[in-house]
């Protein structure tokens, strides 16, 4: 783990280029472990992409957000987690949803606003949770999730219920009132939180160097008295290992942890958006540090599989897609009397009159 102190530039990982390609985090996680992650890793990424040809075809409903290059980001800090904890996805954390038992079917039908959707087909994306899953819906208004995350903690505390809260803010979303108000409610509170701050460079099309002044947002973390670490967002192994400290260290009683994750968003902000502010230079830089690339480098290195193993996984994952997207496609579209469903709450059942 690398020092706050060390000057590593708004836009770049706390690794050099080559290391960054060859080494990975050290881990006491066993061989089927590791593959476990790798399968979660490559369902986030093979998931997007079906999304991403039906977009194309015309049946996604409304902007479709990728989080491709930052796969490893939401998948190792969700996998840190005991089935007890709650967590607050945001837009580009599918593969953390995935951990959580997700399926690739009911976030297809968000997509498209199908009748048997999570949300009934009144929001799309990802906009949607389930507390039996530990999953508490995201909020469009970017920093929202840190307040209400810090009253999941202090509530699951006053229940005396042995839960941790984890939620996620993009770099830009740093800027926010939110994000500011939340942090210092968890830290005076002391609850058991920890959020993540995954620093992918841009908002949307802003640089990060270009709404702050600090090249690290985890040093933030000493203004509220809370500990800030850093960590390569494309090692999965590291994003495991440090969510896995600060989750252990806010259910023991430390209270609230600040997780910078150094990324990179390798598509633009959404599908219509062809990131065209992004210097070609900084994409062909950090295709070098893909995080599903340099996790397949580091199970074939350390003899944790084959190539073969590696192209089952992966074989196993689009079978199981061709189902999941045909399931989706036969899934009928919500009938307009169902409009007000769950809007109000009407003493009596409504009556659409002719």
């Amino acid at each position: 783990m690398a020092k706050l102190g060390k000057d590593w530039g708004p836009l770049h990982p706390p690794v050099a280029a080559a290391e960054a390609t060859d080494k990975l985090a050290k881990t006491d996680l066993s061989r089927e472990r590791q593959l476990e992650l790798y399968s979660y890793m490559k369902l986030n990424r093979m998931v997007e992409e079906r999304l991403g040809n039906l977009y194309r075809q015309g049946k996604v409903v409304g902007g479709l957000y990728s989080s491709r290059g930052q796969e490893a980001t939401s998948v190792g800090s969700a996998y840190a987690l005991a089935p007890q904890d709650v967590m607050g996805p945001l837009i580009r954390n599918l593969g953390a949803m995935l951990v959580r038992g997700v399926k690739p079917r009911e976030v297809m039908m968000q997509y498209m606003a199908k009748s048997d959707s999570p949300t009934g087909g009144k929001d799309g994306n990802t906009h949607f949770g389930d507390l039996k899953r530990g999953l508490v819906a995201p909020i469009s208004m970017l920093g929202a999730l840190i307040p209400v995350m810090a009253g999941v903690a202090l509530a699951g505390r006053m229940q005396g219920r042995d839960l941790v809260a984890l939620t996620y803010i993009g770099d830009g979303g740093t800027s926010t009132g939110d994000f500011h108000e939340g942090l210092n409610l968890a830290a005076v509170l002391h609850v058991p939180f920890v959020l993540i701050a995954e620093n992918n460079g841009w908002a949307y099309s802003t640089p990060t160097s270009r709404q702050m002044r600090i090249k690290n947002i985890a040093i933030r973390a000493a203004a509220y008295g809370i500990p800030g670490e850093i960590v390569d967002g494309n090692d999965v192994l590291a994003v495991y290992e440090t969510t896995k400290r600060a989750v252990e260290r806010a259910r023991s009683g430390g209270g609230p942890t600040l997780i910078e994750a150094k990324t990179f968003r390798m598509k633009g902000h959404a599908e219509h958006d062809d990131a065209g502010y992004v210097p070609k230079e900084q994409f062909e830089e950090w295709r070098t540090k893909d995080p599903i690339d340099r996790f397949e480098r580091h199970l074939l290195g350390k003899g944790l599989a084959s190539e073969e193993e590696l192209r089952a996984i992966v074989a196993k994952i689009d079978a199981q897609l061709n189902e999941e997207v045909d399931f989706a496609l036969a899934s009928p579209m919500p009938p307009p009397e169902r409009a007000l469903e769950g809007v109000y709450e009407p003493s009596e059942p409504w009556e659409v009159s002719s």
